[in-house]
């Protein structure tokens, strides 16, 4: 310490005078000469000159590089300035004063900026790794965005509108990955409810999209790409598909097991143990949600049962069969279509001892005969209805002229009121007898000409009946004429002979007026009954010529015993109207 302070002292005291004078004394001592005393002093000159040129230079480099340290500060200044896009920052406007001063003033704001640029690059890092990750979801690397470096954040230009950006695309990258996310989740629930209907494991056909899929992983780890979207709707779509053949078969074999119970009458208790396979006979794809609905292994059970009662029908086809032509006889029969069942029942015997046929075939064959008879009865179906009116209106017609040949209808006894308003509703249907044989004849004409075929009524054509009715009805009116053309005549000759006094004929006996006979077909006004004209069925080759022949002849019969009774009551008029008249005392 006192070393350095005498070196202080001693620096502090010598100057170059005082070093000049002693460098003076020692060369006087010396005794050098002028030369060398003026050689050495041009040498000190020349060393202080170059510590002085030394000195300038190192002060010149410093401002230099004070000067470019400014430059570069301004520069700074501006660029973040300019990046960062504040305007909140107060720039120095500091040009006077010196380099260090002008430095002074510029750093405190060159170091708020770097603050706030550390800062906006972190955001915007932040940001950019945020959509650089949801893009990778998109995209499907889900691996590759957890060890994805950094993103490289833009440092020219980190301004909050950019920054809001980069927030706005984060935005829309997120709600996509959210709607993604609900798509995923609302497939993945898709799957499960088929999976569940059709009895399939939901975890491995699920894990063959995406292993992310699976429910012990997490909602947000969840693969939301293209590729895992499309596999899931294609997925759906094949459940879907494989759903609906599976509904159909089951439906079908349902049906089926509904034709085969109705076929051998299998009972309501057996019927029950299916009941889960036939409970979805008549449902749609959508209407089939409970678990295992749909499961192969209960397709395969109704399928089994099937083949069952195929095998057990095929021992009982002589019974099935049998039951099939009773149904094709009662439609027939209800469509008064005149058949030979014992001829069709031996054929079917024939066919089942024989084994000529396929005893499906067979039931098949008579399910069409079925069908085919079903139709030709619905289009027979408007004609036999007004063919039983037309009946039922010529029974009511009998029953009137029954009704008013009794010349009691008039009487009070019991019940004659009813009957006269039977009459009133008589007469009124009788009137539209005409019209409807008319309204007939027209459709059973366009019936057969439809079909190039006779409308045959219990093995009679119902054109000839209608026209035998008709020939009947003319000469009932015929006869209504001459009774009545006769009942004049009597009272006229009546009339005569009591105008001049003659008595009554005593072959003619009074009373009430004599019945016509019955008529023929039945009814005592030639109604035809239900079973109309069967007897003038002669057959196929006879046809229609035979039953009108057999029809002329019956006219015939009814207007030959119809005039044996006029000729009779004539006869009787006669002998009255030329009887002597007893002269008068």
């Amino acid at each position: 310490m006192a070393v350095s302070d005498a070196e202080n002292a001693f620096r502090s005291d010598t100057t170059c005078g005082t070093l000049l004078q002693q460098l003076q004394q020692i060369w006087d001592e010396v005794g050098e000469s002028d030369d060398e005393r003026d050689k050495m002093l041009l040498q000190i000159d020349q060393e202080c000159l170059d510590v002085y040129k030394r000195k300038v230079d190192q002060a010149a480099k410093s401002r230099a590089h004070l000067l470019q340290a400014l430059a570069d500060a301004k520069i700074e200044l501006s660029s973040l300035v300019l990046a960062l896009e504040e305007k909140n920052v107060v720039v120095p406007d500091k040009s006077t004063g010196t380099i260090k001063e002008q430095l002074a003033a510029i750093a405190p704001t060159l170091e708020q900026l770097w603050e706030l640029k550390d800062e906006r690059k972190k955001e915007f890092a932040d940001v950019q790794s945020h959509i650089q990750k949801i893009c990778g979801e998109i995209a499907g690397n889900l691996k590759l965005t957890e060890q994805a470096e950094a993103p490289t954040v833009n440092e020219d230009d980190l301004s909050l509108k950019k920054l809001d950006e980069f927030h706005s695309q984060l935005q829309e990258l997120q709600k996509e990955k959210s709607d993604r996310l609900h798509k995923v989740l609302d497939f993945v629930s898709t799957v499960h409810d088929l999976c569940s209907v059709l009895g399939m494991d939901f975890f491995s056909v699920i894990i063959e999209v995406h292993p992310s899929l699976n429910d012990s992983i997490g909602v947000q780890s969840k693969s939301i790409s293209n590729e895992t979207l499309s596999k899931l709707a294609k997925t759906v779509v094949d459940l879907k598909e494989d759903k609906m053949k599976r509904l159909q078969k089951l439906q079908e074999l349902a049906g089926q097991l509904f034709d085969l119970w109705n076929l051998m009458d299998t009972s309501s208790e057996e019927r029950s143990l299916f009941d889960h396979v036939t409970c979805n006979i008549s449902a749609t794809v959508d209407e089939v949600t409970i678990p295992g609905a749909l499961a192969l292994d209960l397709i395969e059970q109704a399928e089994v049962e099937v083949e069952r009662l195929d095998h057990l029908k095929a021992s009982k086809m002589k019974e099935i069969a049998f039951k099939r032509q009773g149904e094709l006889e009662q439609i027939f029969a209800h469509a008064h279509i005149e058949t030979d069942p014992e001829a069709a029942r031996g054929k079917i015997m024939a066919l089942i001892e024989s084994g000529s046929i396929e005893p499906s075939e067979l039931v098949a064959d008579l399910d069409d005969q079925i069908i085919k008879a079903k139709e030709e009865a619905g289009s027979r179906k408007e004609i036999l209805d007004k063919v039983e009116k037309w009946m039922s209106a010529c029974e009511e017609e009998s029953w009137l002229e029954d009704y008013n040949r009794d010349e009691n209808r008039y009487s009070s006894s019991r019940g004659a009121h009813l009957n006269l308003k039977r009459a009133e509703k008589a007469r009124v249907l009788v009137n539209k007898i005409p019209a409807l044989v008319d309204t007939l004849v027209a459709k059973t004409r366009a019936w057969e000409e439809d079909r190039q075929m006779s409308f045959v009524y219990d093995g009679v054509p119902l054109l000839a009946m209608l026209d035998e009715y008709a020939m009947l009805r003319q000469d009932r009116e015929e006869e209504k004429l001459r009774m009545r053309d006769k009942k004049k005549f009597h009272e006229q000759i009546t009339t005569e002979q009591e105008v001049f006094g003659s008595r009554p004929s005593p072959s003619r006996p009074l009373g009430p007026k004599k019945v016509v006979g019955p008529r023929a077909n039945g009814g005592s006004n030639g109604t035809p009954n239900r079973r109309l004209s069967l007897s003038a069925h002669q057959g196929s080759n006879n046809g229609t010529r035979s039953i009108n022949k057999g029809r002329r002849e019956s006219t015939g019969q009814v207007a030959h015993t119809n005039h044996v009774a006029i000729s009779k009551e004539d006869a009787a008029s006669h002998i009255s109207g030329t009887d002597t008249i007893p002269s008068t005392p």
